[in-house]
Protein backbone atom coordinates (compact mmCIF):
# COMPACT_ATOMS: atom_id res chain seq x y z
CA UNK A 1 0.00 0.00 0.00
CA UNK A 2 1.43 3.68 -0.74
CA UNK A 3 2.13 5.65 1.73
CA UNK A 4 -0.65 8.51 0.29
CA UNK A 5 -2.91 7.49 -2.63
CA UNK A 6 -3.33 9.80 -5.84
CA UNK A 7 -7.10 9.80 -4.85
CA UNK A 8 -8.88 9.05 -2.06
CA UNK A 9 -11.42 6.62 -1.67
CA UNK A 10 -13.71 8.61 -0.20
CA UNK A 11 -13.95 11.84 1.17
CA UNK A 12 -16.56 13.83 3.07
CA UNK A 13 -18.25 17.29 1.31
CA UNK A 14 -17.93 19.63 4.22
CA UNK A 15 -18.29 23.53 3.67
CA UNK A 16 -18.26 25.97 6.01
CA UNK A 17 -21.30 26.08 7.11
CA UNK A 18 -20.90 22.77 8.77
CA UNK A 19 -17.78 23.86 10.93
CA UNK A 20 -19.43 26.94 11.97
CA UNK A 21 -22.85 24.55 12.87
CA UNK A 22 -20.49 22.42 15.30
CA UNK A 23 -18.64 25.33 16.41
CA UNK A 24 -21.91 27.05 17.20
CA UNK A 25 -23.25 24.15 19.60
CA UNK A 26 -19.46 24.04 21.08
CA UNK A 27 -20.20 27.47 22.35
CA UNK A 28 -23.01 26.27 24.25
CA UNK A 29 -23.63 24.11 27.03
CA UNK A 30 -26.07 21.64 25.12
CA UNK A 31 -23.86 19.03 24.05
CA UNK A 32 -26.53 16.03 24.16
CA UNK A 33 -30.11 15.89 23.91
CA UNK A 34 -30.49 19.27 22.59
CA UNK A 35 -32.20 21.24 19.95
CA UNK A 36 -30.29 20.11 16.87
CA UNK A 37 -31.07 16.79 17.06
CA UNK A 38 -35.23 17.91 16.78
CA UNK A 39 -34.53 19.79 14.63
CA UNK A 40 -32.43 17.42 12.34
CA UNK A 41 -35.19 14.68 12.78
CA UNK A 42 -37.61 17.56 11.37
CA UNK A 43 -35.80 18.73 8.52
CA UNK A 44 -35.54 15.18 6.93
CA UNK A 45 -38.83 14.06 7.90
CA UNK A 46 -40.39 17.06 5.91
CA UNK A 47 -38.35 16.16 3.63
CA UNK A 48 -38.39 12.76 3.35
CA UNK A 49 -42.98 12.98 3.74
CA UNK A 50 -42.77 11.10 6.96
CA UNK A 51 -44.57 11.72 10.41
CA UNK A 52 -41.72 10.27 12.38
CA UNK A 53 -37.77 10.85 12.30
CA UNK A 54 -35.72 9.68 15.23
CA UNK A 55 -31.70 9.83 15.59
CA UNK A 56 -29.99 7.64 16.45
CA UNK A 57 -25.88 7.40 16.71
CA UNK A 58 -25.23 4.74 13.18
CA UNK A 59 -27.74 3.14 11.02
CA UNK A 60 -26.87 -0.33 12.35
CA UNK A 61 -28.16 1.24 15.76
CA UNK A 62 -30.99 2.40 14.22
CA UNK A 63 -31.87 -0.90 12.37
CA UNK A 64 -31.56 -2.65 15.82
CA UNK A 65 -33.89 -0.41 17.56
CA UNK A 66 -36.44 -1.42 14.66
CA UNK A 67 -36.15 -5.07 14.91
CA UNK A 68 -36.71 -4.63 18.49
CA UNK A 69 -39.68 -2.31 17.69
CA UNK A 70 -41.38 -4.21 15.53
CA UNK A 71 -41.32 -7.28 18.27
CA UNK A 72 -38.80 -9.52 16.58
CA UNK A 73 -37.57 -11.63 19.44
CA UNK A 74 -35.07 -15.21 19.61
CA UNK A 75 -35.82 -17.27 16.85
CA UNK A 76 -38.17 -15.57 14.57
CA UNK A 77 -37.86 -15.59 10.89
CA UNK A 78 -36.88 -12.75 8.87
CA UNK A 79 -36.81 -12.49 5.26
CA UNK A 80 -33.44 -11.01 4.01
CA UNK A 81 -30.45 -10.84 1.33
CA UNK A 82 -27.26 -11.93 1.63
CA UNK A 83 -25.81 -9.14 -0.42
CA UNK A 84 -25.30 -6.51 1.60
CA UNK A 85 -23.17 -4.65 4.47
CA UNK A 86 -23.18 -7.29 7.36
CA UNK A 87 -24.99 -5.10 9.73
CA UNK A 88 -28.60 -5.90 8.23
CA UNK A 89 -28.20 -9.73 8.46
CA UNK A 90 -26.34 -9.02 12.19
CA UNK A 91 -29.14 -6.89 13.72
CA UNK A 92 -31.27 -10.02 13.41
CA UNK A 93 -28.88 -12.01 15.06
CA UNK A 94 -28.34 -9.34 18.22
CA UNK A 95 -31.98 -10.96 19.28
CA UNK A 96 -31.62 -14.10 18.28
CA UNK A 97 -33.65 -14.16 15.10
CA UNK A 98 -32.88 -15.92 11.77
CA UNK A 99 -32.03 -14.11 8.69
CA UNK A 100 -33.89 -15.77 6.23
CA UNK A 101 -31.63 -15.29 2.81
CA UNK A 102 -32.80 -15.60 -0.51
CA UNK A 103 -31.01 -14.51 -4.00
CA UNK A 104 -30.63 -11.17 -5.56
CA UNK A 105 -31.35 -9.83 -8.52
CA UNK A 106 -28.30 -10.00 -11.11
CA UNK A 107 -28.76 -6.78 -12.47
CA UNK A 108 -29.16 -4.30 -9.39
CA UNK A 109 -28.03 -6.49 -6.54
CA UNK A 110 -31.39 -5.96 -4.51
CA UNK A 111 -33.10 -9.05 -3.50
CA UNK A 112 -35.39 -10.62 -5.74
CA UNK A 113 -39.02 -10.30 -4.73
CA UNK A 114 -40.26 -13.41 -7.03
CA UNK A 115 -38.06 -14.96 -4.62
CA UNK A 116 -39.14 -13.59 -1.50
CA UNK A 117 -42.99 -14.30 -2.07
CA UNK A 118 -42.02 -18.33 -3.04
CA UNK A 119 -39.61 -18.21 0.12
CA UNK A 120 -42.75 -16.48 2.51
CA UNK A 121 -45.55 -18.64 1.41
CA UNK A 122 -42.79 -21.64 2.06
CA UNK A 123 -41.96 -20.34 4.95
CA UNK A 124 -45.59 -19.96 6.11
CA UNK A 125 -46.87 -23.24 5.04
CA UNK A 126 -44.23 -24.99 7.19
CA UNK A 127 -42.86 -28.36 7.37
CA UNK A 128 -40.90 -29.53 3.91
CA UNK A 129 -41.99 -26.19 2.21
CA UNK A 130 -40.19 -24.60 4.64
CA UNK A 131 -36.97 -26.39 5.17
CA UNK A 132 -35.78 -25.28 1.47
CA UNK A 133 -35.38 -21.60 2.42
CA UNK A 134 -34.07 -22.69 5.99
CA UNK A 135 -30.20 -22.30 6.18
CA UNK A 136 -28.91 -26.40 7.22
CA UNK A 137 -28.86 -25.63 11.32
CA UNK A 138 -29.22 -23.24 13.60
CA UNK A 139 -33.17 -22.50 13.60
CA UNK A 140 -35.54 -23.59 16.26
CA UNK A 141 -38.36 -24.95 15.19
CA UNK A 142 -42.23 -24.06 14.76
CA UNK A 143 -40.95 -20.18 14.97
CA UNK A 144 -42.95 -17.53 12.81
CA UNK A 145 -41.94 -15.54 9.81
CA UNK A 146 -41.60 -11.92 10.88
CA UNK A 147 -40.70 -9.22 8.35
CA UNK A 148 -39.57 -8.56 5.59
CA UNK A 149 -36.06 -6.75 5.38
CA UNK A 150 -35.11 -5.74 1.87
CA UNK A 151 -31.80 -3.33 1.10
CA UNK A 152 -31.71 -0.65 -1.31
CA UNK A 153 -28.12 -1.36 -2.43
CA UNK A 154 -25.99 0.90 -3.50
CA UNK A 155 -28.56 3.54 -3.25
CA UNK A 156 -31.03 2.12 -5.42
CA UNK A 157 -34.15 1.12 -4.01
CA UNK A 158 -35.31 -2.34 -4.07
CA UNK A 159 -38.49 -3.33 -6.10
CA UNK A 160 -41.47 -2.31 -3.91
CA UNK A 161 -44.07 -2.71 -5.63
CA UNK A 162 -43.53 -6.86 -5.89
CA UNK A 163 -42.82 -6.70 -2.18
CA UNK A 164 -45.50 -5.01 -1.03
CA UNK A 165 -48.11 -7.71 -1.57
CA UNK A 166 -46.12 -10.45 -0.10
CA UNK A 167 -45.79 -8.70 2.61
CA UNK A 168 -49.77 -7.17 2.90
CA UNK A 169 -50.71 -11.14 1.99
CA UNK A 170 -48.87 -12.50 5.30
CA UNK A 171 -49.13 -9.65 7.15
CA UNK A 172 -45.39 -9.07 7.64
CA UNK A 173 -43.74 -5.47 8.06
CA UNK A 174 -41.36 -4.27 6.20
CA UNK A 175 -38.31 -2.90 7.36
CA UNK A 176 -36.28 -0.79 4.43
CA UNK A 177 -32.77 -0.66 5.05
CA UNK A 178 -32.48 2.64 3.17
CA UNK A 179 -28.62 3.22 5.00
CA UNK A 180 -27.29 3.61 1.69
CA UNK A 181 -30.33 5.48 -0.44
CA UNK A 182 -30.83 8.72 1.11
CA UNK A 183 -32.59 11.04 -1.88
CA UNK A 184 -32.93 8.00 -4.01
CA UNK A 185 -36.88 7.89 -5.59
CA UNK A 186 -38.66 4.43 -6.36
CA UNK A 187 -41.06 5.90 -9.07
CA UNK A 188 -40.71 9.51 -7.70
CA UNK A 189 -41.05 8.51 -3.89
CA UNK A 190 -38.27 8.76 -1.59
CA UNK A 191 -36.33 5.87 -0.50
CA UNK A 192 -36.42 5.06 3.35
CA UNK A 193 -40.37 5.56 3.09
CA UNK A 194 -41.50 2.69 0.99
CA UNK A 195 -42.46 0.31 3.69
CA UNK A 196 -43.09 0.41 7.07
CA UNK A 197 -40.18 1.66 8.96
CA UNK A 198 -37.17 2.94 7.29
CA UNK A 199 -33.65 3.69 7.99
CA UNK A 200 -30.16 6.01 7.03
CA UNK A 201 -26.56 5.83 7.42
CA UNK A 202 -24.42 8.72 7.73
CA UNK A 203 -21.27 7.21 7.80
CA UNK A 204 -18.61 9.96 6.18
CA UNK A 205 -19.02 8.00 3.10
CA UNK A 206 -22.66 8.13 2.61
CA UNK A 207 -24.72 11.26 0.69
CA UNK A 208 -24.69 13.44 3.86
CA UNK A 209 -22.61 12.86 6.85
CA UNK A 210 -23.10 13.06 10.67
CA UNK A 211 -19.71 11.66 11.40
CA UNK A 212 -20.81 8.43 13.16
CA UNK A 213 -25.50 8.34 12.51
CA UNK A 214 -28.48 6.85 11.46
CA UNK A 215 -32.15 7.86 11.39
CA UNK A 216 -35.10 6.06 11.47
CA UNK A 217 -38.19 7.02 9.56
CA UNK A 218 -41.60 6.03 10.12
CA UNK A 219 -45.44 6.89 9.89
CA UNK A 220 -46.08 4.62 12.37
CA UNK A 221 -46.17 5.94 15.69
CA UNK A 222 -46.42 3.31 17.97
CA UNK A 223 -42.50 1.97 16.18
CA UNK A 224 -41.62 5.87 16.77
CA UNK A 225 -41.83 6.27 20.19
CA UNK A 226 -40.18 2.77 20.83
CA UNK A 227 -37.36 3.35 19.42
CA UNK A 228 -36.99 6.62 20.89
CA UNK A 229 -37.20 5.07 23.99
CA UNK A 230 -35.14 2.39 23.31
CA UNK A 231 -32.37 4.90 22.10
CA UNK A 232 -32.29 6.59 24.90
CA UNK A 233 -31.46 3.46 27.69
CA UNK A 234 -35.04 2.27 28.00
CA UNK A 235 -36.96 5.38 29.00
CA UNK A 236 -40.55 5.45 28.07
CA UNK A 237 -42.52 8.87 28.08
CA UNK A 238 -43.18 10.06 31.63
CA UNK A 239 -39.83 8.11 32.91
CA UNK A 240 -37.80 9.95 35.06
CA UNK A 241 -33.93 9.92 34.33
CA UNK A 242 -33.77 7.24 36.78
CA UNK A 243 -36.65 5.13 35.61
CA UNK A 244 -36.06 2.75 32.32
CA UNK A 245 -39.35 1.37 31.30
CA UNK A 246 -37.99 -1.04 29.14
CA UNK A 247 -34.46 -2.98 28.28
CA UNK A 248 -32.92 -0.29 26.17
CA UNK A 249 -29.44 1.15 24.44
CA UNK A 250 -27.67 4.20 24.49
CA UNK A 251 -28.10 4.84 21.44
CA UNK A 252 -28.53 8.93 20.76
CA UNK A 253 -27.20 10.97 18.72
CA UNK A 254 -25.32 13.96 19.87
CA UNK A 255 -25.61 18.07 19.25
CA UNK A 256 -22.40 18.08 17.15
CA UNK A 257 -23.17 15.37 15.15
CA UNK A 258 -27.06 16.57 14.85
CA UNK A 259 -25.68 20.26 13.61
CA UNK A 260 -23.19 18.59 11.18
CA UNK A 261 -26.36 16.68 9.43
CA UNK A 262 -28.29 19.72 9.58
CA UNK A 263 -26.30 21.48 7.53
CA UNK A 264 -25.16 19.20 5.14
CA UNK A 265 -29.42 18.86 5.00
CA UNK A 266 -30.05 21.93 4.04
CA UNK A 267 -27.60 21.53 1.22
CA UNK A 268 -28.71 18.25 0.27
CA UNK A 269 -29.53 18.90 -3.59
CA UNK A 270 -26.26 20.43 -4.24
CA UNK A 271 -24.76 17.28 -2.65
CA UNK A 272 -26.79 14.92 -4.46
CA UNK A 273 -25.67 17.08 -7.36
CA UNK A 274 -22.31 16.95 -7.78
CA UNK A 275 -21.83 12.55 -6.91
CA UNK A 276 -24.16 12.20 -9.52
CA UNK A 277 -21.98 14.04 -11.92
CA UNK A 278 -18.84 12.27 -10.69
CA UNK A 279 -21.04 9.21 -11.33
CA UNK A 280 -21.16 10.42 -14.99
CA UNK A 281 -17.95 11.16 -15.37
CA UNK A 282 -17.22 7.61 -14.51
CA UNK A 283 -19.75 6.28 -17.16
CA UNK A 284 -18.29 8.51 -19.84
CA UNK A 285 -14.52 7.11 -18.98
CA UNK A 286 -15.85 3.98 -18.60
CA UNK A 287 -17.71 2.98 -21.52
CA UNK A 288 -15.20 2.05 -23.43
CA UNK A 289 -14.29 -0.69 -21.76
CA UNK A 290 -15.72 -4.15 -22.57
CA UNK A 291 -14.30 -5.73 -19.06
CA UNK A 292 -15.94 -3.09 -16.90
CA UNK A 293 -19.98 -3.08 -16.49
CA UNK A 294 -21.55 -0.36 -15.07
CA UNK A 295 -24.40 -0.69 -12.67
CA UNK A 296 -27.58 -1.08 -14.17
CA UNK A 297 -30.73 1.49 -13.49
CA UNK A 298 -34.00 -0.62 -12.78
CA UNK A 299 -36.96 1.32 -14.15
CA UNK A 300 -38.49 1.96 -11.16
CA UNK A 301 -35.63 3.84 -10.10
CA UNK A 302 -36.28 7.50 -10.52
CA UNK A 303 -33.59 9.11 -9.20
CA UNK A 304 -30.29 6.80 -8.03
CA UNK A 305 -28.69 8.20 -4.60
CA UNK A 306 -25.23 7.67 -5.60
CA UNK A 307 -23.29 6.27 -2.29
CA UNK A 308 -20.53 4.24 -3.56
CA UNK A 309 -18.84 3.55 -7.35
CA UNK A 310 -18.98 0.15 -7.63
CA UNK A 311 -18.56 -1.43 -11.36
CA UNK A 312 -18.48 -5.41 -12.74
CA UNK A 313 -15.58 -7.24 -13.83
CA UNK A 314 -15.88 -9.87 -16.30
CA UNK A 315 -15.64 -12.95 -15.20
CA UNK A 316 -12.68 -13.74 -16.93
CA UNK A 317 -10.84 -10.75 -15.07
CA UNK A 318 -8.75 -11.37 -12.01
CA UNK A 319 -9.83 -8.80 -9.85
CA UNK A 320 -7.61 -9.46 -6.96
CA UNK A 321 -4.53 -8.50 -9.78
CA UNK A 322 -6.50 -5.98 -10.61
CA UNK A 323 -6.68 -4.51 -7.16
CA UNK A 324 -3.21 -4.96 -6.49
CA UNK A 325 -2.16 -3.32 -9.90
CA UNK A 326 -4.14 -0.07 -9.31
CA UNK A 327 -3.01 -0.68 -5.56
CA UNK A 328 0.47 0.21 -6.54
CA UNK A 329 0.03 2.58 -9.17
CA UNK A 330 -1.77 4.76 -6.40
CA UNK A 331 -5.39 4.17 -6.67
CA UNK A 332 -7.52 2.76 -4.46
CA UNK A 333 -10.04 -0.09 -5.35
CA UNK A 334 -12.33 -2.49 -2.96
CA UNK A 335 -14.46 -5.65 -3.44
CA UNK A 336 -17.61 -4.92 -2.50
CA UNK A 337 -19.83 -6.93 -1.21
CA UNK A 338 -18.67 -9.95 0.68
CA UNK A 339 -21.54 -12.39 0.47
CA UNK A 340 -22.95 -12.23 3.90
CA UNK A 341 -23.29 -16.00 4.21
CA UNK A 342 -19.95 -17.09 3.55
CA UNK A 343 -18.76 -14.67 6.41
CA UNK A 344 -17.19 -16.94 8.90
CA UNK A 345 -19.64 -16.96 11.72
CA UNK A 346 -22.68 -17.13 9.25
CA UNK A 347 -21.03 -20.37 8.14
CA UNK A 348 -20.08 -21.89 11.80
CA UNK A 349 -24.00 -20.84 13.23
CA UNK A 350 -25.95 -21.73 10.15
CA UNK A 351 -23.88 -23.98 7.70
CA UNK A 352 -24.30 -22.38 4.54
CA UNK A 353 -21.76 -22.85 1.85
CA UNK A 354 -20.66 -21.50 -1.76
CA UNK A 355 -22.97 -22.74 -3.89
CA UNK A 356 -25.98 -21.58 -1.96
CA UNK A 357 -26.73 -18.00 -3.27
CA UNK A 358 -25.06 -18.23 -6.76
CA UNK A 359 -26.24 -14.97 -7.89
CA UNK A 360 -24.72 -13.10 -4.74
CA UNK A 361 -21.78 -14.82 -4.78
CA UNK A 362 -21.22 -13.79 -8.56
CA UNK A 363 -21.94 -10.35 -7.69
CA UNK A 364 -18.94 -10.76 -4.48
CA UNK A 365 -16.57 -12.22 -6.85
CA UNK A 366 -16.68 -9.47 -9.75
CA UNK A 367 -18.05 -5.97 -7.92
CA UNK A 368 -15.33 -3.28 -7.91
CA UNK A 369 -15.46 -0.32 -5.21
CA UNK A 370 -13.62 2.80 -7.06
CA UNK A 371 -12.69 5.77 -5.57
CA UNK A 372 -15.77 8.31 -4.92
CA UNK A 373 -17.39 10.99 -3.36
CA UNK A 374 -19.01 14.94 -4.42
CA UNK A 375 -15.32 16.62 -4.28
CA UNK A 376 -13.56 14.35 -6.75
CA UNK A 377 -12.68 16.28 -9.64
CA UNK A 378 -12.94 15.21 -13.59
CA UNK A 379 -8.95 15.11 -13.33
CA UNK A 380 -9.60 11.89 -10.82
CA UNK A 381 -11.62 10.33 -12.24
CA UNK A 382 -10.44 10.20 -15.59
CA UNK A 383 -6.90 9.44 -13.81
CA UNK A 384 -8.91 6.52 -12.37
CA UNK A 385 -10.24 5.27 -15.52
CA UNK A 386 -6.86 5.20 -17.11
CA UNK A 387 -5.23 3.41 -15.16
CA UNK A 388 -7.61 0.76 -14.66
CA UNK A 389 -7.88 0.82 -18.41
CA UNK A 390 -4.02 -0.10 -18.53
CA UNK A 391 -4.33 -2.64 -15.78
CA UNK A 392 -6.78 -4.54 -17.91
CA UNK A 393 -5.04 -4.32 -21.00
CA UNK A 394 -2.13 -5.64 -19.20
Amino acid sequence: MPDAYLVPMSSPDLSQAERDAVQAVLNTPNLSIGPQVQAFEEFVAERIGVQHAVAVNSGTSGLHACVRALGIEDGDRVITTPFSFVASANILLYERAVPVFVDVDPETGNIDADLVAEAAAGLMKGGRAAERWLPRRGVPDARRLKALLPVDVFGQPADFDALTPTAQEHGLPILEDSCEALGAEYKGLPAGRLGDVGVFGFYPNKQITTGEGGLVVTDRGDVADMVRALRNQGRAPGDTWLEHTYLGYNYRLDEMSAALGLAQMRRFDELLGKRERVAEWYAEGLASLPQVETLPMAPTTTRVSWFVYVVRLAPSVDRAGVIRALDEQGIPARPYFAPIHLQKYFVDQFGYQPGDFPVTEDLGRRSLALPFSGVMTREQVDLVCERLAGVLAG
